[in-house]
């Protein structure tokens, strides 16, 4: 097909937006929006272009004292009667409009119309954000090209609202689990029921005080909860084991593994099964770049209350915000919109900090 991605689209970020969640692109199956993009990187001049699977990267070298990372995933979650886009009023609706097709528009604006910026900027359009984490391109590129994630900062243009969000969560997702005896309901006194026992776990988890933490003047609430109970033989047998799935989202002064000690302490005498685990990310403001950034939104910056990205960032070393248009609520909702405002104010923002 002929690439929809015209230079009058990419001068204007708001139709790029539209254009690009017109190009179907859910987890897996991001070719041809990875070629669409690397065919617009490969006809701009000022940039160095590389790809490895469906993650597309692009990045000037002009020899400044800083380099700063541009990072957007080009996957969206399934389709769900809210595709092409269309709008209404100030609003664009669509599938990936709000996440994050709109950040990505705005990178590749940049990118094609920003030929001489403050910084040396690498350009991230990667794949397979949506799914497991070892499908993700940012992975990807560590392994095949470690190069191209060095930076002194980078920007994950997640949906923010407009507004900087700083470091992310933890996540720690474990079994607790309970053992009994079987028996046959009639005679239920000779067994031992295991769910009877996940009450115990069920009262901590309602007893438990989640701690609330300050860090860099960003103010992260961490959370305990169960997300899943399974358990059960049949209908007339005392059930001999019990699991219930819970879920810790940690503050970023936590690691994994001090994540992982504290819901022992929480769980003392139950087993425990780790299932899914992320580190979190520190808010990452003292770099020279972050500074200059936070200057040029002109905002405060608030705690990230969920895991993104960024955290795959900062274990590389690399201070990163998450800033983008679109409301993160609307994410992999039918209903998913972005303001229009908010892609232009973006936009204008992103340029006035990388053009110096």
């Amino acid at each position: 097909m002929a690439n929809p991605l015209t230079p009058d689209v990419l001068v204007d970020p708001v139709e790029l937006t539209r254009a690009l969640v017109d190009i179907e692109s859910v987890s897996r199956d991001e070719k041809v929006i990875a070629d669409c993009v690397e065919d617009v990187l490969r006809s701009v001049g000022h940039l160095s272009v590389g790809r490895v699977g469906n993650t597309v990267m692009g990045r000037t070298d002009l020899g400044r004292g800083q380099r700063v990372i541009m990072a957007g995933h080009l996957d969206t979650v399934p389709i769900n009667n809210n595709w092409p886009s269309t709008v209404v009023d100030d609003l664009i609706y669509g599938c990936g409009t709000s996440d994050m097709k709109s950040g990505v528009a705005i990178a590749l604006h940049l990118a094609a119309t920003l030929p001489d910026p403050a910084y040396d900027v690498t350009y991230l359009f990667y794949e397979a954000e949506e799914i497991e984490s070892e499908h993700n391109g940012l992975n990807l590129v560590a392994a095949a090209h470690p190069e191209w994630l060095r930076a002194d900062f980078a920007v994950l243009l997640e949906p923010t609202y407009g507004k900087i969000e700083a470091g992310c969560q933890g996540t720690v997702r474990v079994s607790v689990r309970t053992h009994g005896r079987r028996a046959h309901t009639a005679r239920a006194w000779r067994g031992v029921n295991a769910i009877h026992a996940a009450g115990e776990v069920l009262r901590r988890l309602a007893d438990y005080q989640a701690r609330t933490v300050t860090i860099d003047g960003c103010t992260y609430r961490e959370g305990l909860s169960a997300v899943r109970i399974s358990g059960g033989v049949a209908g007339n047998v005392v059930p001999d084991e019990c699991s219930v799935e819970v879920n810790l989202r940690f503050a970023p002064d936590r690691s994994e593994q001090q994540a992982f000690e504290h819901l022992q302490e929480v769980f003392a005498g139950f087993d425990l099964e780790v299932t899914d685990s992320a580190p979190g990310a520190l808010p990452g403001l003292d770099a020279p770049a972050a500074r200059e950034f936070l200057i040029a939104v002109g905002a405060e910056p608030a705690a990230k209350l969920g895991w993104t990205d960024v955290a795959r960032f900062a274990a590389l070393g690399i201070p990163a915000l998450n800033y983008g248009p679109g409301d993160p609520s609307l994410a992999h909702a039918q209903d998913e919109h972005v303001e229009i405002g908010q892609i232009r104010d973006g936009a204008a923002t992103l340029h006035r900090w990388l053009a110096g």
